[in-house]
């Protein structure tokens, strides 16, 4: 049986990770927006802030503070780091 994929929208405040890509199913813009502002494979991100109905959370990816929408972050895979 095959691990699932961990993606952006299952770290929490403080958890680590490093961008491995997008699943197949991301919208072909919104996939290009992201990768404009950043979100490059194999790019450092850190989970910063949850919204109090924990939609939408705020990442640092490159020095900067970026907001993005669980719908989103569920389709960015990613591989956890462990920082703390």
């Amino acid at each position: 049986m095959e691990a699932k994929k961990k993606v952006l929208s299952d770290l929490e405040i403080d958890d680590v990770a490093i961008i491995e890509g997008f699943l197949d199913n991301m919208d072909l813009s919104m996939r290009r927006r992201l990768l404009e502002i950043g979100f490059i494979p194999g790019t450092r991100i850190e989970c910063l802030l949850i919204s109090p109905f924990q939609d939408p959370k705020a990442y640092r990816i490159r020095n900067t503070l970026i907001a993005i929408r669980k719908e989103d972050s569920q389709k960015i895979k990613i591989k956890e780091v462990n920082e703390k």
